[in-house]
């Protein structure tokens, strides 16, 4: 018998996303969903037994998945033979082996499922399912991702009418929907994008959590919060009349050039401010340095929208560099710097994609 539906996580902020998704359904229609969480990308630490703990997924999965660059066999195929035909030739045989590389370290059967969610599936589980010919819906990797980067295109630039119909008939991969096996692709906003396509289906997020009862709320903050009250200790011990400003990190350029980026910015934003670090999750940078100790830093490892749900949180400013900042609920001005700001840091051209398209 089909078992209902499964989603594949690479992110805290994946994970958010199918919880809020099944916090959407009747309450007789939880608990029938199984959830996989990669570890290729992140450390998910110990929310897998939080989440187990909830009762709202069946099951609880742990994927190595594997990088291409971690395959000797897989990357012989990844190579520039300086010509269209021996590329694509090439490439075919490269999507057939890095699906086949992932299949010793998938943990669960997809085919017993009635529905498959992946988020971001141009990681190797894209392939893999592209290679054992199965079904599956795509989600949008973050908040209006193919809004501000449209990585199909950017990553097959050059001839990409021709890769799209080879992708189509299931010859090579190629993520957001353009493979033969992906049945649609959920984004948050579908009219603005610059090239439409007819297999987006929007799905608001901020629809999504729109619907969440309050008593529902308790799940997210027990799967994502360790000590949800240190956040609220942090805040309270601060003077109510001081200004508040909440910078979200992101994980761009080396280190060196990290640090000199939030040195910036927290002195053109945080003049005369308490200043908050939320520290993106894949952001290694030590703040709780000499350099930062201007700063509260907020510890934990989740995604920024959780801190909607505390009504006693509030922040004059909430600014970041990359991170989509209109889900935010909590600040009163909310700032996206932009690849204006980040040209001053590095070559345009590695934040300008869709640009190059």
């Amino acid at each position: 018998m089909a078992k209902d539906r499964i989603y594949v996580c690479h992110t805290f902020y994946h994970v958010y996303i199918a919880v809020v998704k099944e916090l959407n359904l009747d309450k007789s229609n939880r608990g029938n969903a199984a959830i996989v969480l990669s570890t290729m990308s992140n450390e998910f630490g110990s929310i897998a037994g939080r989440i187990k703990n909830t009762g709202l997924f069946s099951d609880v999965f742990m994927f190595d998945e594997k990088e291409d660059v971690s395959l000797p066999e897989v990357m012989k195929y990844h190579s520039d033979r300086g010509n269209l035909i021996l590329n694509l030739l090439q490439r075919i045989k490269y999507t057939k082996e890095l699906g086949k590389a992932q299949e010793e370290y998938v943990p669960v059967d997809f085919k017993e499922y009635k529905d498959i969610y992946v988020f971001c599936d141009s990681d190797p589980i894209g392939f893999y399912l592209n290679y054992k010919k199965i079904r599956y819906h795509a989600v949008e990797d973050g908040l209006d991702t193919i809004l501000y980067c449209d990585s199909a295109r950017y990553s097959n630039i050059g001839h990409f009418g021709i890769k799209a119909f080879m992708a189509r008939l299931g010859l090579i991969f190629i993520e957001n929907g353009y493979s033969k096996y992906c049945i649609d692709m959920e984004v948050n906003n579908a009219r603005d994008i610059k090239y439409p396509m007819s297999f987006y289906k929007e799905v608001p997020r901020k629809q999504l959590t729109a619907n969440i009862s309050e008593k529902d709320r308790y799940y997210l903050t027990d799967i994502f919060m360790e000590n949800p009250g240190q956040l609220l200790a942090q805040v309270a011990q601060i003077d109510s009349d001081k200004r508040k400003v909440l910078i979200l990190s992101d994980p761009v350029c080396d280190l060196d050039t990290r640090k000199r980026i939030m040195r910036d910015i927290i002195d053109e934003y945080g003049r005369d401010s308490v200043v908050f670090i939320k520290p993106h999750p894949r952001d290694v940078l030590d703040y709780d340095t000499e350099d930062f100790s201007d700063c509260i830093i907020i510890k934990g490892r989740f995604p920024m929208e959780m801190m909607n749900y505390f009504p006693e949180l509030h922040m004059d400013l909430a600014l970041s560099i990359f991170t989509t900042v209109d889900s935010i609920e909590f600040a009163d001005k909310k700032i996206k710097l932009g690849a204006d700001f980040m040209d001053k840091y590095e070559d345009p051209a590695i934040h300008r994609e869709n640009e190059q398209i």
